[in-house]
């Protein structure tokens, strides 16, 4: 969660640490300390305060009615007025986007972790609330630090990562001769193969959706050991490395279900609970939700981290404090462990290059998701894919 620039900075700090203080709390408990908090706290909030905060709509209930209990607390606590919206994953950008530049209509969003990499100049200075909460929870994952982090000053405060990981159906995975997941490129595009020939497809996000596929295909261009940029921000996606990722990701988009260049980060969650999708790429939302209305899927169902290949897997809620992973929800059930350390292991969208304004503006074009759907669908071969993602980058990386 970031803040824009305004006069309410003293507001916009002290919600922030509330939020991470009071995730396990009733709300009898939320609101008691929330007003010890508020009594206490460096932060003071102006007479008369109000905050317009936008975040996406939720893909777990709990979490939201979490959200706004913090949020209730919050203001009986200070006497701020928070204006709550909502809107799709792949609607925040350019909301937020708007409002930085316009200087109207938003105070704080919750949005994807490069976002406020796209308007920095406009974001508060937060390094006095992270530093509190770091010394606070245990300290901050390296990932937590890149995506809050710019030139030495948080512009952000990093909430959570959104691990992810594979959702799978087991019966699906085995009758398709993997009892256990496979742990190596070769294994897993067997698996997507074995799984489509029974009838029980696979399937994950080409089209712009701004965390699934962004996520996932990512992990493809990184796992063949390509990259967007080099640590010098330099572009290299042309490059022999990028040429078997694409050839890779085509092997398995052969085998997945129809449609998914197209999706969004709302379709692959409808398309497994309706029992259409057998494996994808997502957060743990699909389980969580199976839970309650699908208890057969949810059996059995679980999860895993997509296979390393030449790089450590990109994990997009896990804690970017890491006092957190002492939380019990990780081990009460053993299909949330997976979870628990996808901030670790995460790299943000820069890979090994520096995060910044160019690689945040990466991510908001799709400029690998259209490299590699591009080539999938026809519209291009491997060299003109590559070759038109090298021209768009280098636009960016200037």
């Amino acid at each position: 969660m970031f803040d824009f620039a305004t006069d309410r900075r003293s507001l916009l700090r002290g919600g922030a640490t509330l939020l991470a203080a009071a995730a396990t709390m009733s709300s009898e408990q939320l609101l008691g300390y929330a007003k010890a908090w508020a009594q206490t706290a460096q932060w003071k909030p102006e007479a008369g305060a109000k905050v317009n905060l936008l975040r996406w709509k939720r893909f777990v209930e709990a979490e939201d009615v979490a959200f706004m209990k913090i949020v209730d607390a919050f203001q009986k606590a200070t006497g701020v007025t928070i204006n709550v919206s909502n809107e799709s994953y792949d609607d925040i950008q350019p909301k937020a986007s708007v409002a930085a530049n316009t200087g109207q209509g938003l105070d704080m969003v919750w949005g994807l972790y490069s976002l406020p990499f796209l308007f920095p100049s406009k974001c508060t200075d937060m390094t006095d609330v992270a530093d509190y909460l770091g010394q606070k929870c245990g300290g901050w994952s390296k990932s937590g630090e890149a995506y809050g982090k710019l030139d030495g000053k948080w512009i952000g405060v990093p909430v959570a990562a959104t691990g992810g990981l594979v959702n799978y159906r087991v019966a699906a995975a085995e009758k398709a001769g993997h009892k256990e997941f496979p742990k190596d490129l070769g294994g897993f595009a067997d698996l997507i193969k074995g799984m489509n020939k029974n009838g029980t497809p696979a399937g994950m996000a080409l089209g712009h959706a701004s965390g699934d596929a962004n996520g996932w295909l990512h992990w493809a261009l990184w796992a063949h050991g390509g990259n967007l940029i080099d640590k010098d921000n330099k572009v290299v996606v042309n490059s022999p490395e990028t040429a078997k990722a694409l050839e890779y990701v085509k092997g398995l988009y052969d085998d997945f279900v129809p449609g998914t260049a197209s999706w969004n980060d709302s379709s692959n969650n409808k398309a497994f609970l309706a029992g259409q999708l057998h494996l994808t790429v997502n957060g743990i939302s699909i389980y969580v939700t199976a839970k309650k209305e699908a208890p057969q899927i949810a059996e059995d169902m679980n999860h895993a981290h997509l296979p390393a290949g030449v790089e450590a897997a990109q994990g997009y809620l896990s804690p970017f404090l890491l006092g957190y992973k002492k939380n019990p929800i990780w081990t009460a059930d053993s299909k949330n462990t997976p979870y628990r350390d996808v901030a670790e292991t995460a790299q943000t969208p820069a890979g090994i290059g520096k995060m910044g304004e160019n690689a945040a503006a990466a991510i908001a074009d799709f400029v690998v998701v259209d490299m590699f759907a591009n080539y999938c669908t026809g519209h291009e071969d491997v060299k003109t894919a590559m070759a038109s993602a090298e021209r768009s980058a280098k636009r960016i990386f200037r």
